[in-house]
């Protein structure tokens, strides 16, 4: 969970892949609205749900912005159904500045995680986002 406006990760969880990350969108933004309030929530694709959409319509109070996927089983209906049909693009746009922050946490720390347990591969990678909101913070120019 990134704050697109101050380029810092507000909630974060690691896990060995692959995993379906869609029902932990309201976990992690959930964890985020704690400390900062959330406006907005914008998301891949891949968190297309409309339990995603509603937790965070009406629990947050927050717009949600993530784009429909085609399923061939089902078809869209409620907020599922408005992104298909008036997706704002303009507003979704911002989500370039969620990659830009992954790429930076590679870039200037790692992308790797080299401990030999996954439970210490988990707590590098925690602190691997500890360490670039650090960074973020004291050197506010990227």
């Amino acid at each position: 969970m990134v704050d697109v406006e101050r380029q810092i990760i507000l909630a974060q969880w690691a896990r060995q892949a692959p995993w379906n990350d869609c029902a932990t969108l309201p976990v992690l933004v959930g964890q985020a609205h704690e400390n900062t309030p959330i406006g907005c929530v914008l998301a891949d694709a891949e968190f297309d749900s409309e339990r995603n959409h509603t937790f965070c319509r009406e629990q947050l109070q927050a717009q949600s912005i993530i784009p429909a996927k085609r399923r061939s089983s089902c078809k869209a209906s409620g907020v599922r159904l408005q992104m298909r049909e008036n997706f704002p693009a303009e507003q979704y746009g911002k989500c370039a500045i969620i990659e830009t922050v992954f790429s930076a946490v590679k870039r200037k720390l790692s992308g790797r995680a080299p401990g030999r347990t996954l439970h210490t591969q988990s707590r590098q990678a925690l602190l691997l986002g500890l360490a670039f909101n650090l960074y973020r913070l004291w050197l506010p120019a990227l």
